[in-house]
């Protein structure tokens, strides 16, 4: 702070930027005043909203820093995945809307290409910048602009291949781009693997301020480091580490980044949850939060009113461990999400962070399973994805049993399109030689870990959704199911609704609304949608004038074996017309997993609505027409 500065008042800064521009007329001894601001306007609106609160209180010097040192929009800020973005909208014309954050017709949690101009790249699964800035760069080098790139990425996601594979490309292209290393010692849990051990060795070289600044002013970018690192070996000139909360060192320090002739690594150490107290004592620094008191941030979690999946799935997993030394589980980086860390304390020699790495999870497994252990891979369905190719080549090919316990199936609200666990069963059902499973309950959900853990003949996967669950009575213990057995729920004649996974409830609850219109319900509860219960469908088809299939995921999924076990069984003519009931083919904004559901036409009223659609009524002519019939 110059001498003689008078501090400022709590928003004399904040209220006088609307955009970056404006953020540049600011002295630079104000901008800790100004970093100070953002950080209360993100505590207040995440209060309000929930969200990822603690990636971005760690990185809010760094955001006033680039926004102040480089000409956005037209330099490129890249953030990798994502989660720490919040400040950055804040001084990005976004302020006014931050209590609309991950809320229904609001702003998006993550960097959003449709959202403003200053999101060049969408984001939000992770290890994306450094290629993605590459490309910008290529792409800006191509079309003979001048304008800057800046990848910003975290610690954790430095461990995913893919931000080896873009470093590599970097070091040997050396075009014009600056890597920003956001090394805050934590992902969305505890760093696991080797490079966070060979990151905690670099930050040991952190220097005192004046060593800092003195260094600063000789070189611009010092590297403190007594050695070439591993960042140096691949290309990619390393300086630091810097202190990212020092919003004045950084200043200097990214100024002399934008002078630099072709691709510079910046270490800049920082602190996720900086700044909130009981952000800082959190265990994960308030990565994900719900509404919360900001004066003691206690946060507002209604109690549950039926077991979670996710602990569902650990806590039967726990159970049959006991019984089974065989079985162990692996979770790239999702250990708490996953469920798994009460896992990982009672059998921690049985218990995996491979770290953000979904191809490694999977042959990883695959190698475990190929020993004669029983792996589980636990990996959100949106992250599935990443590893498709090795269930393919490293898994389904050598038919290893590897069990994929896939969490977030289906809608999974305020995380958005980017998280939406709607594909699993359309790309994991062509695969030869899979199961597939899907729990319709969490009682389901035991009934399928348990099938899962005695299963040896090849991979099989359970979805499962995010949440809690129906709230049915719960077995004491699993049953092993039978492979590719569905089960009749209800007994009806005129209509058929084949449920598969977590819509369940819905389809039950539709067959009421049905029945009460005079149109008799069967309900059936796949279980299986490969192998596919070929005599159940035969029976709902011969039986029935239509049959509906009901998935929370896209086109080309069950319903599609559905289809195929009609044609097979030649029963596509002159049998129960096919009504199949899945997600539109649009990507569904983020918004309350209830409202998605409602939208995508896969709530009872939605069934409802396609039954009565398909027999060419309405739904006051039905209740009339049965009315009259009671009568």
């Amino acid at each position: 702070m110059a001498e003689g500065h008078t501090p400022a008042k709590p928003t004399e800064f904040l209220s006088r930027i609307d955009m970056p521009a404006d953020l540049r007329q600011i002295a630079q001894e104000d901008l800790g005043h100004v970093a100070e601001e953002v950080r209360q306007a993100v505590i207040e609106a995440v209060s309000q909203t929930g969200g990822h609160l603690g990636a971005g209180l760690g990185v809010v010097e760094l955001t006033v820093a680039l926004h102040y040192v480089f000409n956005t929009p037209d330099d490129k800020l890249i953030w990798d995945v994502s989660h720490q973005c919040y400040p950055h909208k804040t001084l990005t014309g976004r302020k006014g809307r931050l209590n609309t954050l991950r809320t229904g017709g609001g702003l998006s949690g993550f960097t959003s290409r449709a959202e403003s101009e200053f999101d060049p790249f969408g984001a939000a699964h992770s290890s994306t910048a450094i290629s993605a800035g590459l490309g910008f760069a290529a792409g800006r080098d191509f079309m003979k602009r001048d304008n800057q790139v800046v990848a910003i990425v975290g610690d954790g996601a430095m461990s995913a291949g893919m931000a080896f594979e873009g470093l590599n490309n970097v070091g040997s292209e050396k075009r014009r781009m600056v890597i920003i290393l956001n090394d805050n010692h934590m992902s969305i849990a505890p760093p696991a693997g080797a490079l966070s051990e060979y990151l905690t060795e670099l930050r040991a070289f952190m220097p005192d301020e004046a060593t800092r600044d003195a260094g600063i002013a000789k070189e611009g970018l010092p590297s403190f480091v007594d050695r070439p690192t591993m960042f140096d070996d691949l290309g990619v000139p390393y300086a630091g580490p810097f202190d990212g909360h020092d919003v004045d060192e950084m200043v200097r320090v990214l100024t002399a980044a934008r002078d630099h002739d072709g691709p510079i690594l910046l270490h800049v150490i920082t602190r996720k949850g900086k700044g909130y107290a009981p952000a800082e004592a959190s265990a994960d620094c308030y990565h994900g939060v719900s509404k919360f008191n900001v004066a003691d941030g206690k946060q507002d979690k209604a109690a549950p009113k039926a077991p979670n999946y996710a602990k569902v799935f650990a806590g039967t997993l726990i159970d049959l461990a006991k019984e089974d030394e065989r079985i162990v589980a692996v979770s790239p980086a999702m250990p708490d999400g996953s469920g798994l860390t009460q896992f990982g304390e009672i059998y921690p020699d049985r218990h995996f962070d491979v770290a953000i790495a979904e191809q490694h999870c999977v042959t990883f497994c695959a190698g475990m399973a190929a020993e004669g252990m029983r792996p589980f891979a636990a990996v959100y369905s949106t992250f599935l994805q990443r590893g498709y190719d090795q269930v393919i080549h490293d898994v389904a090919i050598q038919k290893l049993p590897v069990r994929f316990a896939i969490d977030r199936a289906g809608m999974v609200g305020a995380d958005g399109v980017t998280h939406q666990g709607a594909y699993d069963i359309a790309y994991l059902a062509c695969v030869p030689n899979m199961v597939l499973m899907a729990s319709g309950n969490e009682a389901e959900l035991v009934d399928m870990v348990t099938t899962a853990a005695a299963f040896d003949e090849g991979p099989i996967a359970l979805r499962y959704p995010r949440g809690e669950g129906a709230g049915v009575d719960m077995p004491e213990k699993g049953r092993v199911l039978e492979i590719g057995k569905g089960e009749v729920l209800r007994e009806g004649s005129k209509v058929a609704i084949l449920s598969y996974g977590s819509r369940r409830h819905d389809a039950l609850a539709a067959a009421d609304k049905l029945a009460a219109m005079g149109l008799s319900t069967t309900v059936a509860d796949a279980r299986f949608a490969k192998p596919m219960d070929d005599d159940l469908v035969r029976d709902l088809a011969t039986n029935h004038e239509l049959l509906v299939t009901v998935e929370e995921g896209s086109i080309g999924g069950f319903s599609a074996l559905v289809f195929d076990s009609l044609v097979r069984q030649k029963l596509d003519q002159g049998h129960a017309r096919l009504v199949p009931v899945f997600m539109p083919d649009i990507f569904i904004d983020h918004d309350k997993p209830a409202v998605q559901v409602t939208a995508a036409g896969l709530d009872a009223a939605g069934i409802v609505a396609r039954v009565l659609d398909a027999l060419g009524m309405d739904a006051q002519r039905a209740m009339a027409a049965a009315a009259a019939g009671a009568e």
